[in-house]
């Protein structure tokens, strides 16, 4: 191993060091206690120090890296406290996830670090994202994620690297390449000469170096990080190293060739700069022990102070409050001002020009969107009022994109995203369920995203264009779902979402796009995330329901007279209003709820069950539900008419009224 010192002085190399060897002793201790059974899981990353150390030390202190399980040496190198790793490390409440999190699943804002998921390549759309917002804001500065070799196979790193192309962002991305994805090796991972040759179909810069080696990998990334700012481009780098444990302890070692770790031992990375330390008489033997030994009498005295933790007592309530953040809601009520005749999309294109007046940070992003206006037009026009760098085309890349708002957010950007179909969510769950919705709970990072999903059929657009989804998210703590029936829901409510600091979806059912129209307020007004609207009053049956299955009841009113309906719009299915609901059933002692999406798993069975666990002392029969058939959505018109709730809504409102 060759180490060149170029113009680096004897305070950096030895700086360098210090840093490089504080992991090394920091794990050392960590399987000590792990036999000791003191800690519960353990990923080592003995053996591949120099990389996290070099990349953390080559950045400045307030750029944003996405690390992973083996790179301890980024949060020591920006000096976090040794005392609050531990505590992350044995669960304590005083960590950085407040017991919610293992190891390295944790972000700190405070120190620019945003922790993994267990999905690996999830990490580098949010370093991407990152990079946008500096590249929005003009900062000169990069963003880098870190991603295994095995993670490079993940579709996530292809629509990362892909966008950050693209957008031309400045961002580093750093594979560790070491041999192994668990026991999987790389000839099992890839058929490529190596990880850089990923790089040629992307556009972009790589560089493939010794992994082991400090002082070429600070090298290295200080030169990279220069070359991001000035071009605005994104780089791939290439770390060659090995990891010398197993993937997590439990793993064990057994599937590795005994001469791979002879072989890899000899370039052990702290042996090997201790070494030309001394021989460069940049330090001496004597000083090698020393700062050994103040490693050892710091990592103690950290250790006690970590055991000073008191245990966690449970706290069902601030458990549940820590999900979203808690904010006031601006209830901007409607003026008395003029009132437009407006149609369901016009509505929604106004809220999103009134928030991007209001917020010259946010951005909209989304497939075809710009010039073309979307597949529904409802951007058309906003490329020239509000530019390109707000009014971002997307390549298809769906699971890149909401990645990236979350890297938006860590930069203080909030962000709109259209789901060109909600159906192609599909591709982007992950980052939606995993990313979006825990990372609050996690360690407090919120994320202002609002994803908006065209939905629904009743078009004749078949299974891939036309299923209802909205259930997919309603059971995922930490997401806000709303679905409007109206041109006046649909403004107020889209409104509040975009102010809204938490994730949001936002549905909008296709067919009332062009079909629905009502009277709009001109100017800003919001209507209250988690409240439902009394459509009209009844006293023979109730109808719960939501989106276009509003107007479906309102249709069964008008042709049944007869019936006196009761008719409740939920607006908001995440969070529900359960005082709305309870009322709702108790105006007539029967409910139906009615909604376009399939009857199993749909949120017609929640609500059906929390009405016969808080309100059957209200009831006069039992809770029916009205849904789709439970098979895709048919292309053929006269097949989808059939496969639709609003077929059966007839015999179930005949079946519950004869109860």
């Amino acid at each position: 191993m060759t180490f060149q010192r170029k113009e680096y002085n004897d305070d950096t190399l030895i700086g360098l060091y210090k840093k490089l060897i504080l992991p090394r002793m920091i794990e050392e201790k960590m399987l000590l206690l792990l036999r000791q059974g003191k800690i519960s899981k353990w990923f080592s990353g003995i053996g591949q120090e120099a990389i996290a150390v070099g990349v953390t030390a080559a950045l400045q202190q307030d750029e944003w890296i996405m690390p992973l399980h083996r790179n301890l040496g980024v949060f020591t190198g920006r000096g976090m406290p040794l005392s609050k790793l531990f505590m992350q490390w044995q669960g304590n409440k005083t960590g950085y996830s407040k017991g919610r999190e293992r190891s390295f699943h944790f972000g700190s804002k405070e120190d620019y670090i945003c922790g993994m998921i267990s999905h690996l390549g999830p990490q580098l759309a949010l370093a991407a994202g990152s990079a946008l917002a500096y590249k929005l804001s003009g900062a000169q500065k990069v963003a880098l994620a870190f991603s295994g070799e095995g993670g490079t196979s993940e579709g996530d790193f292809h629509e990362a690297l892909n966008v950050a192309a693209v957008w031309n962002l400045p961002v580093i991305f750093v594979v560790e390449n070491n041999g192994y994805g668990l026991s999987t090796p790389t000839i099992e991972q890839f058929r490529c000469r190596q990880i850089i040759d990923k790089a040629i179909g992307y556009g972009i810069e790589s560089v493939k170096i010794d992994g082991n080696n400090i002082l070429e990998v600070y090298d290295t990334i200080k030169g990279v990080r220069d070359f991001c700012i000035n071009e605005q481009r994104p780089y791939l780098i290439e770390c060659s190293t090995f990891r010398m444990r197993g993937h997590e302890e439990a793993s064990g070692v057994k599937y590795v060739p005994p001469h791979l770790f002879t072989a890899w031992q000899k370039r052990d990375p702290v042996e090997n700069y201790e070494k030309w330390l001394i021989e460069e008489k940049i330090l001496s033997q004597e000083d090698i022990e020393k700062i050994r030994a103040e490693n050892k009498k710091y990592i103690d005295e950290e250790l006690a102070v970590a055991y000073t933790a008191v245990p966690i007592v449970a706290n069902t309530s601030e458990e549940i409050t820590d999900v979203f953040k808690p904010y006031a809601a601006l209830d901007i009520p409607v003026s008395a001002g003029q009132r437009t005749e407006k149609k369901y999309i016009q509505a929604i294109t106004d809220a999103l020009r009134l928030s991007m007046q209001a917020d010259p940070k946010l951005v909209i992003m989304g497939q075809d969107i710009a010039e073309y206006g979307g597949a529904f037009k409802v951007t058309e026009g906003f490329v020239a009022e509000f530019g390109k760098e707000r009014i971002r085309n997307t390549p298809i890349c769906e699971s890149a994109i909401v990645g990236i708002t979350l890297g938006l957010a860590l930069q203080g950007y909030p962000s709109v995203m259209e789901m060109q179909f909600a159906d192609f969510a599909s591709v982007g769950f992950n980052q939606i369920v995993n990313n979006l919705a825990k990372i609050h709970y996690r360690w407090g990072q919120n994320v202002p995203t609002v994803i908006r999903m065209p939905t629904g059929g009743g078009v004749g657009a078949g299974p891939f264009h036309s299923q209802s989804n909205e259930a997919w998210f309603v059971k995922t703590p930490g997401l806000k779902v709303l679905y409007p029936s109206t041109a006046f829901d649909a403004k107020g409510l889209l409104l509040a979402a975009i102010a809204d600091p938490n994730p949001v979806l936002f549905f909008e059912h296709k067919a009332l796009y062009r079909s629905v129209s009502d009277l709009v307020p001109e100017g800003h007004y919001t209507i209250p995330i988690g409240k439902a609207k009394v459509v009209s009053e009844g006293e023979d049956l109730t109808i719960i329901t939501y989106g276009a299955a509003v107007h479906w009841a309102l249709d069964f009113a008008k042709n049944n007279k007869n019936i006196s309906l009761h008719i409740l719009d939920l607006r908001s299915l995440a969070p529900l209003d359960y005082e709305g609901i309870k009322e709702a059933a108790a105006a007539t002692g029967k409910v139906i709820i009615l909604h376009e999406d399939t009857l199993t798993g749909g949120i017609g069975g929640e609500i059906a069950a929390w009405l016969a666990e808080n309100c059957f002392h209200l009831l006069d029969a039992p809770v029916m539900r009205c849904a789709s058939l439970d098979t895709p959505v048919p292309f053929n018109l006269d097949l989808e008419k059939n496969f639709m709730a609003y077929s059966r809504l007839g015999e179930v409102v005949k079946k519950i009224m004869d109860y």
